[in-house]
């Protein structure tokens, strides 16, 4: 052990003392048993006077910098919040967003929380097919959104009322401004104080059978995100903390927001799109301390040659990565090129980070391994019988529910899928318990595919390939991909009269992109005559896996 270990907290140590309740009370200075995320991120800072410190450091894509404090963020969310009471929103509503990293985006969650209401994030790469699901599902009664991602809300089979940023236009008069909603009075009534169980995000997964997945996430959420910054992302008061991860899905809003607001301590948003040389610039720019982000980004920044001697100019003490397993040669590069150690998390949209390489706290960390289980939950690997199995063997991880206080999911939304059994939740994802309690991913036992940290269901590519006219059959799988982690490969059989072609692939995989994602499309299209099935009919998607698996080790 090092002298540096020496001075973290042993993990043993900290679990014989841990309190999920010492945590509950240090966010919330009400102690009432109730709870507003508003309050909770923003409102007790300013309270405490601590209202100067900035909330939002934000770059937009011209290079312009833009803050926001706590008092700002506290201002600006009780002008906006004040709207929304005026147009009737209040406890419960899903009020959706569709801007990029922007202090309006901020602007918005917090003045959705203030009002006790729900909010839903919408991914910006997102098609129309994506946003129609998602308003649809959730009854969303307000979307607010940019001029620039305007369209995707024309012709959806519902759409709410839109706050739109720049206000109506000749093509959406009834559009309501901004800018006038920022201007009203703000909303006179307190932040109402909801029971621990009420939702405070809307969230969606993917599924492998049928759309998305709603995740409502109650508010106990907060105290579990709290401690994964706290222990896995060792976030501290003076740190820059720059997550790259989108707001749009679930690492970029539990931990780029909610988590970095609720310890009261500078996030930063950088509007630009991902590149190696803004990475490095932005990094430069703002002397960020404290890094978050997808393997795909690490991958690039290592590919571009241009962080190679990054650690003689950057100020990193901290590097966090989540989404896929890093491997030793990224990570040893991290630690050489970045100058700081680089710590792998696990987590899902229904859980939040449970499994992790924590930074704060002193235990074996193995390259590769998804650490140890975050303090406030119990972690198991079960059999098909739901029997839990001793270290060496893989299974299920699954959470013992009653043996982790931390745990808040409480099930699918609309009960879309039930993952509980014998008083576990059980995540899907095949794991390895070793000897010394440390746990290391095995694999799945579904056909999710990670690409570039996303994790897509195969049938909501399938379906979009489907309605091509010329498509019969189609199905979807994750091949290897030295950057992205995986690819999407579609397996195509077309309907009598067409015939494969490059032409006809662009041409399914633009349509794809255009209605369901553009991160979400199949960059592989395979014409083939016929799927795999079983008996009974259903794709074999196994099959065409580790045919995908073959084909990306001949063409390396």
């Amino acid at each position: 052990m090092t002298a540096k270990d020496a001075q973290i907290p042993e993990y043993r140590d900290y679990l014989d003392n841990f309190s999920i309740d010492s945590v509950v009370k240090r966010l919330d200075d009400h102690e009432d048993g109730f709870f507003n995320a508003y309050e909770a991120c923003c409102g007790r800072h300013v309270r405490a006077g601590r209202g100067d410190v900035l909330a939002l450091v934000q770059e937009d894509t011209q290079g312009q910098v833009n803050k926001l404090t706590y008092a700002e963020l506290d201002r600006q969310s009780a002008q906006l919040a004040g709207w929304f009471k005026s147009q009737g929103l209040g406890e419960g509503d899903r009020i959706a967003c569709m801007l990029p990293r922007s202090p309006q985006l901020l602007v918005s969650v917090l003045a959705a929380w203030r009002i006790g209401g729900v909010y839903q994030p919408l991914f910006t790469a997102f098609g129309p097919d994506s946003v129609d699901y998602r308003l649809g599902r959730a009854g969303t009664k307000l979307v607010i959104t940019d001029h620039a991602n305007r369209y995707k809300f024309d012709g959806l089979s519902q759409c709410p009322p839109v706050l739109a940023l720049g206000g109506a236009t000749a093509e959406h008069a009834d559009d309501h401004d901004w800018q006038e909603a920022l201007a009203h009075a703000s909303m006179e009534e307190k932040p109402p104080r909801l029971a621990a169980d009420k939702p405070f995000l809307q969230m969606f997964t993917s599924g492998t059978v049928g759309k998305p997945k709603g995740v409502a996430v109650p508010l106990s959420g907060m105290t579990a995100f709290a401690l994964y910054m706290e222990l896995a992302i060792d976030l501290r008061e003076d740190d820059r903390f720059w997550n790259m991860a989108d707001p749009g899905w679930a690492y970029g809003l539990y931990y780029a927001i909610a988590g970095p607001l609720l310890l009261g301590v500078t996030t930063h948003f950088c509007e630009a799109g991902f590149s190696a040389e803004g990475a490095l610039e932005f990094m430069k720019r703002h002397r960020i301390t404290n890094f978050a982000a997808a393997p795909t980004a690490y991958r690039l920044m290592k590919a571009s040659g241009l962080f190679d001697d990054a650690h003689h100019t950057l100020e990193l003490r901290a590097a966090s990565s989540a989404g896929e397993p890093l491997n030793t040669e990224v990570v040893t590069w991290v630690e050489r090129a970045l100058g700081c150690p680089v710590m792998d998390h696990y987590g899902q949209t229904e859980t939040g980070m449970t499994c992790n390489n924590h930074h704060a706290l002193n235990h074996p960390k193995h390259v590769g391994g998804m650490g140890v289980p975050m303090p406030g939950y119990r972690l198991a690997i079960l059999d098909a019988e739901y029997n839990e199995l001793p270290p060496g063997e893989p299974g299920v991880l699954a959470v013992d529910i009653e043996r982790s206080p931390a745990h808040f999911f409480p099930g699918y939304t609309w009960q879309e899928k039930h993952p509980f059994a014998n008083g576990y939740y059980l995540t899907g994802d095949v794991v390895v318990l070793q000897e010394d309690g440390t746990f290391q991913f095995a694999g799945r036992d579904d056909d999710i595919i990670t690409t570039a940290g996303y994790r897509v269901g195969p049938t909501d590519v399938e379906n979009s390939v489907m309605t091509h006219p010329a498509v019969a059959e189609s199905a979807a799988v994750g091949q290897p991909d030295e950057i992205r982690g995986e690819i999407i490969k579609s397996y195509v059989v077309l309907r009598e009269g067409f015939e494969p072609s490059d032409e006809l692939a662009d041409e399914i995989r633009q349509q794809v992109r255009e209605r369901l994602s553009t991160h979400a499309f199949p960059r592989v299209i395979e014409f083939v005559d016929e799927l795999p099935k079983t008996p009974s009919g259903k794709i074999q998607r196994f099959k065409l896996r580790a045919q995908a698996v073959e084909e990306a080790e001949v063409n390396k």
